[in-house]
């Protein structure tokens, strides 16, 4: 009965987290330099792909490896949601860390395990790799 009630109480955050996650993906807030509440800044996918440009950003694909593999952003570095608290080290410290999924709730997640593990620069890509697509930029696809 105990373990029924987690269970259910894990499903409704996990559906809480996705519906929150997913919430107008396509509608950014301005960016903030130094988001207090979070620790972590949301960017648009417009502002991603500025960031990416720069080349000045380590882009970090916290999706399973059979999404990624499927599509991805030309010079991500894959690494599931699930597997990042114990792949930290496959992160560096030094670099601003760009985190994207596919509509913008995993990354939230990763980007919150990045703050707590003490990593200052990290930004959340709005809308996911699903809005980066919708504004018509490049990425990687398998045949």
């Amino acid at each position: 009965m105990v373990s029924e009630k987690i269970v259910l109480v894990f499903a409704m955050l996990v559906m809480s987290c996705l519906i929150l996650g997913c919430a107008n993906p396509g509608i950014s807030d301005p960016v903030d330099e130094d988001d207090a509440s979070t620790g972590y800044t949301d960017v648009s996918v417009q502002e991603a792909k500025e960031m990416i440009d720069s080349g000045e950003v380590f882009l970090l694909d916290v999706r399973t490896v059979n999404e990624f593999e499927t599509e991805h952003i030309e010079g991500a570095v894959n690494i599931n949601v699930n597997e990042l608290s114990s792949r930290l080290d496959e992160v560096p410290r030094d670099e601003m860390i760009l985190v994207y999924c596919r509509l913008g709730a995993r990354s939230v997640t990763a980007s919150n395990i990045l703050v707590d593990a003490g990593y200052n620069d990290v930004y959340n890509m709005l809308g996911g790799i699903n809005q980066w697509k919708a504004e018509g930029y490049p990425y990687v696809s398998r045949p």
